[in-house]
């Protein structure tokens, strides 16, 4: 059987709206009604030479002949053309409603590019549960469409640098202390000066556990002395980062946890994985232990920060943005997510200000011998 793909084209408004155009029906549809090849190109606008190339293109891509006729008489169909006419008039006909549902879904989602008064941002996260309401948040005021993409916070990160998108979320906790994993994963990919943090949320982590934590688990101690069964989230992700760090604190090590290399690409994969009885424990976020009817044991409490480029502060797509964290229908909308509070939401802060890797005082050069 053969495959049928289908394109479309952007026209300018006013030029009809016809049904979906095959070059190759459109071909046979000339030679049927006008009986040779150099009036069916004549009424394409088209050469002889080039419909005469088309037809023989198709004749051998398709195995079937498609005109028939000696020289000096009328050109015909064969029956398989004429069987390939008929087919596309009946799928026309029978589609004609999912054609036009088709023709204003994709009109209604290219209006946006046209709307001067909407913007779009492209934005790399760590996943998030407050930014996915963000994104139907900002949509449904009209100002802003979110392009998200969740990967793992230095994935993220890093895609900033490369120009692959404007915004990257990451998340540290609340007060990283200098010398931590957080700063050794995350200095090297920011400058000062150069990078700037938009202040989004304030979020707790914690272990997601089983409804009712039928194994008192309280601490990440608890974990190694109960011989409970952890998922871990994937090298590169923001909550993996604090999961380390906070075994470094416990002064745990990493194969003392069982299912430490066992992992898991979100929250809520975590989450479902203990649901399913797979795991009993997991790092993450109350929301994610909220929606699947799960217990959570907060641990930590972290920022999520949104870093751009400096340049990028300008441009309209990032005051949208600016715009919506700073109105009070977003932090209202932030407070329904269990485990989440507004942090300096929409404020614009250098790197200095909230993460303390940059701040160490700059040593004077020492005077010149006299």
């Amino acid at each position: 059987m053969q495959q049928i793909a289908l394109s479309y084209v952007i026209e300018p408004r006013g030029t009809g709206r016809g049904p979906i155009r095959n070059p190759l029906m459109q071909l046979l549809q000339a030679v049927r009604d006008h009986g040779s090849i150099s009036a069916a190109a004549r009424s394409l606008g088209l050469s002889y030479r080039h419909v005469w190339g088309e037809l023989k293109h198709w004749e051998q891509a398709l195995g079937h002949a498609l005109v028939l006729g000696e020289q000096g008489r009328r050109a015909q169909l064969s029956e398989f053309g004429d069987k390939l006419l008929w087919a596309e008039r009946q799928a026309q006909a029978r589609l004609a409603p999912q054609i036009e549902a088709l023709h204003a879904e994709l009109e209604r989602a290219f209006a946006l590019a046209f709307d001067d008064r909407t913007h779009v941002l492209s934005l790399q996260a760590s996943h998030d549960d407050a930014l996915a309401l963000l994104r139907t948040h900002a949509a449904a005021q009209g100002q802003l469409q979110l392009d998200i993409h969740f990967t793992g916070s230095v994935d993220a990160i890093g895609a900033l640098n490369q120009g692959r998108c404007v915004m990257a979320g990451f998340h540290t906790l609340e007060h990283p202390p200098r010398g931590s994993l957080a700063q050794r994963t995350y200095q090297p990919l920011m400058t000062p000066g150069l990078h700037k943090l938009i202040g989004f949320a304030r979020r707790t982590q914690g272990l997601i556990v089983a409804a009712g934590n039928p194994l008192g688990l309280h601490a990440l101690a608890d974990l190694t002395a109960r011989k409970a069964r952890y998922v871990n989230r994937a090298l590169g992700t923001g909550t993996r980062v604090v999961f380390d760090e906070l075994l470094q604190h416990a002064e745990l090590a990493p194969d003392a946890i069982e299912g430490y290399a066992r992992c898991e690409p979100s929250h809520a994969a975590v989450a479902q994985a203990v649901a399913s009885g797979q795991a009993d424990a997991g790092l993450g976020l109350a929301s994610a232990a909220h929606a699947a009817g799960l217990g959570f044991v907060p641990l930590v409490t972290e920022r999520y920060h949104l870093a751009c480029l400096k340049s990028a502060l300008a441009q309209p797509a990032t005051q949208a943005l600016v715009q919506v964290l700073r109105s009070p229908a977003w932090r209202h909308a932030l407070g329904t997510l269990p485990g989440y509070e507004g942090a300096d939401s929409g404020e614009v802060q250098s790197l200095r200000t909230l993460l303390p890797w940059w701040s160490f005082a700059r040593k004077k050069k020492s005077a010149a011998p006299a």
